[in-house]
C-alpha cells in the first residue's frame, strides 16, 4: 500500500529535521496507546507516525523514499530496515511516555506464540529488504509443560511466474539473535496467505527444549497485464478494430515464456474473453491446471492518417 510519510506527519516535503522531529513528538503524544486505552485506531496511528518518522528522520532512507516513491521504497526496505537506528524509544522516554516502542510492537516479548517478520518485495535473500519484522504479531498462551521455542512467521513475496513453475528461494532471517539462511521450496499453484512450515527452524526452546517452527507466509506479487482468479489466469491483449471485425490469429506470450495462438472470432467485442483450457496455474497440491482467459481490448486510434480517415468515412457511409 502506498504511504505518504510527509502527509502522515503533517509536514512539507521541504521540512527540516527539527520540524520532522517536532511533528513526530506532537503526534506520538496524541496517539500513544497509554493515553488512548482500548482505542485500536489510535494504536495503529501511533505505529504509522512512528514508521513515517523513522524514514524521514534518516537522511539516507529519506533520500531513497523521495527518489523511488513509497511503493518501490517498501520493496527495498523491510520493516526492520526502516526502524534500524531509529531514536524513537529515546524520544518517548524523554517525553515520559514510558515503555519501549520496539519491545511494545516488534516482538521483544518472551513466551510461546508467534513473531511475525516481513521480507521486502522480491529482492534476493540476504540482500537489503529481506530481513525484518512487522507489527502483525500473534502471541498465544504459554503454560507449564509447553517448553517449545517461539514460532516465527515470515512473509515471502513470490512472482506470479513462480506460482506457475514453482521455485526454490533462499531466505535470510533472524533466529536466536543471529542471522540464519534456509532454502524454501515454493510449490506451484500456491496463493497469497498460504503458509509453508519448516519444522524446528523457529526460535530455540528454553533450557535445551525443542525449537519452534518457521512458517513462510506467501504473498504473490501483482504482474502488470495479468489477473489471477483461483487457478485461472486472465491476460489483457490489445487488438485493432479491423482485427476485431474481421477476425485474427493472436499470439499470446505466457508467464513461462511460451507463445500460444488464439483465434479471435469475427465481430469480437471489446472486453470479450477467449479461453485457453488448461493453460492456467497448477492446482495447489492437486492434479490439473486452471484455464487462461485472454481479455480483448479493442483499440480506438487517437490519430488517423488522411487515408485512414477517408476509408473510415467510406465505411461510415456504408453504415459501419
Amino acid at each position: 500500500m502506498s504511504k505518504d510519510y510527509y502527509k502522515i506527519l503533517g509536514v512539507e516535503k521541504s521540512a527540516s529535521q527539527d520540524e520532522i522531529k517536532k511533528a513526530y513528538r506532537k503526534l506520538a503524544l496524541k496517539y500513544h496507546p497509554d493515553r488512548n486505552k482500548d482505542d485500536k485506531s489510535a494504536e495503529e496511528r501511533f505505529k504509522e507516525v512512528g514508521e513515517a518518522y523513522a524514514v524521514l528522520s534518516d537522511a539516507e532512507k529519506r533520500k531513497q523514499y523521495d527518489t523511488f516513491g513509497s511503493t518501490d521504497f517498501r520493496q527495498r526496505y523491510s520493516q526492520e530496515d526502516i526502524f534500524q537506528g531509529s531514536d524513537i524509544s529515546d524520544i518517548l522516554r524523554e517525553m515520559g511516555l514510558g515503555g519501549d516502542f520496539f519491545s511494545r510492537f516488534s516482538g521483544g516479548r518472551g513466551g510461546r506464540g508467534f513473531r511475525t517478520y516481513t521480507f521486502g518485495g522480491g529482492r534476493p535473500a540476504g540482500g537489503p529488504g529481506m530481513g525484518g519484522f512487522d507489527f502483525d504479531q500473534a502471541y498465544g498462551g504459554y503454560g507449564p509443560g509447553m517448553a517449545k521455542g517461539t514460532d516465527l512467521v515470515y512473509e515471502l513475496p513470490v512472482s506470479l511466474a513462480e506460482t506457475l513453475l514453482g521455485a526454490t528461494k533462499m531466505v535470510s532471517y533472524r533466529r536466536g539473535g543471529q542471522m540464519e539462511r534456509v532454502s524454501v521450496k515454493i510449490p506451484p499453484g500456491i496463493a497469497t496467505g498460504q503458509k509453508l512450515r519448516l519444522s524446528g527452524k523457529g526460535e530455540p526452546g528454553p533450557q535445551g527444549a525443542p525449537a519452534g517452527d518457521l512458517f513462510i507466509r506467501v504473498r504473490v506479487l501483482d504482474e502488470p497485464g495479468w489477473r489471477r482468479d483461483g487457478d485461472d489466469l486472465e491476460k489483457s491483449e490489445e487488438i485493432t478494430f479491423s482485427q476485431a471485425a474481421l477476425g485474427h490469429a493472436l499470439d499470446v506470450a505466457t508467464l513461462d515464456g511460451k507463445t500460444l495462438s488464439v483465434k479471435v472470432p469475427k465481430g469480437a467485442q471489446n472486453g470479450s474473453r477467449l479461453r485457453l483450457k488448461g493453460q492456467g496455474l497448477p492446482k495447489f497440491k492437486g492434479a490439473g491446471r486452471g484455464d487462461l482467459y485472454v481479455k480483448l481490448n479493442v483499440q480506438v486510434p487517437k490519430k488517423l492518417s488522411k487515408r485512414q480517415k477517408e476509408l473510415l468515412e467510406e465505411l461510415a457511409a456504408e453504415g459501419l
